[in-house]
């Protein structure tokens, strides 16, 4: 059979245009995206360039919705709302950090082939933006945090002009980021709508369970020692939500340096604060909080690592901190274990 020339002028143009974005990311570029929190003169993505579009799959699909997710925690929104209707590959595995994170030729052929997209936004992707706004011209590509409240979401100082991204620390949110997931789906695959709305209900549900879990957990740790100190600034929803100060030697994005002049406020606030314990990040290099650990030992303070969290990346696959219930899991039994 003869291809149709004009299918392949298509598909030759949306081919040319991400290798183009790739080329575009690997150099670093950070275009914006929804909820950026810049100003009005701060360019917008394509209207469905992180919202809802008005696709439906076409009749002559058949099996289950190939989805590429950017991180674990999306990729696991997807699956539990999807359920069996949806086949999910997530982009980003374990220990993989997003903000640093270069897409590859490997990547493009992901969303190329995908029949939706699903990323988290908030510029936590941020040199793969460009990507995401040109896939959107050919299939939809939705950030899950596209329609939270802007008042619920953290301005941190050293990251002016964005909003912190780190939203699934705070499960209550990450809840009702499975809506966008949910309202896509339902969209694109009206057929099987009901199994969505259901499986997106019992999710939420099972998150309830998890947030009241954790909130009664850190409230364990004495009020004294209620202070966590992390390689980078990923723990301010956790931190809000559960009522516990974090402090993070690098900022928002790991994409910031730390200086001495950091390492030096942070010891001493650490022995000032006689903190018993700090703790590394399955993402970020151990670098950072072992010369806390050091300095502090250096000014007659011995405090200890207390364990790795898992921040910007999830556990590997078929492990309990494989899932975010597990992750979340685990990083509140780690710091309360540690602190209490």
């Amino acid at each position: 059979m003869v291809a149709n020339p004009g299918s392949i002028r298509r598909h030759t143009t949306v081919v040319l245009s991400v290798v183009a974005a790739l080329a575009l990311a690997g150099c670093g570029g950070a275009p914006a995206d929804r909820n950026n929190g810049g100003s009005a003169a701060q360019p917008k993505p394509p209207a469905h360039g992180g919202v809802l579009s008005t696709v439906v799959r076409p009749a002559d699909k058949s099996g289950p919705i190939t989805i590429t997710a950017t991180t674990g925690m999306v990729a696991a929104l997807a699956s539990d709302v999807g359920g069996s209707h949806v086949a999910v590959r997530a982009l980003m595995g374990p220990g993989v950090d997003p903000h640093l994170y270069k897409a590859t030729q490997g990547d493009l052929e992901k969303l190329s082939g995908a029949e939706i997209i699903f990323y988290s936004g908030l510029h936590l992707e941020g040199k793969m933006v460009e990507i995401f706004e040109r896939m959107s011209h050919t299939r939809p590509t939705v950030a899950v945090t596209h329609d939270l409240d802007e008042a619920r979401l953290r301005r941190p100082p050293e990251f002016a002009g964005n909003f912190d991204p780190h939203v699934w620390f705070d499960v209550a949110m990450w809840s009702d980021c499975s809506k966008a997931v949910e309202a896509e789906l339902a969209r694109y695959d009206p057929v099987n709508a009901a199994d969505y709305h259901a499986n997106a209900a019992a999710l939420r549900e099972k998150m309830a369970v998890l947030d009241a879990w954790c909130r009664e957990e850190i409230a364990t740790i004495p009020r004294e020692g209620r202070l966590m100190v992390t390689a980078h600034d990923a723990f301010g929803y956790f931190g809000r939500a559960y009522d516990i100060e974090v402090l993070g030697l690098q900022g928002v994005s790991t994409v910031a340096e730390y200086g001495l002049q950091d390492l030096t406020k942070m010891v001493d606030a650490i022995v000032s604060r006689k903190v018993r314990a700090v703790f590394v990040e399955s993402s970020v290099p151990k670098k950072s909080i072992e010369s806390l650990v050091s300095g502090c030992r250096d000014r007659g303070h011995p405090v200890t690592i207390g364990g790795q969290l898992f921040s910007d990346a999830m556990g590997a696959t078929g492990t309990p901190e494989g899932t975010y219930d597990g992750m979340v899991r685990h990083n509140v039994t780690t710091i309360v274990g540690a602190l209490k």
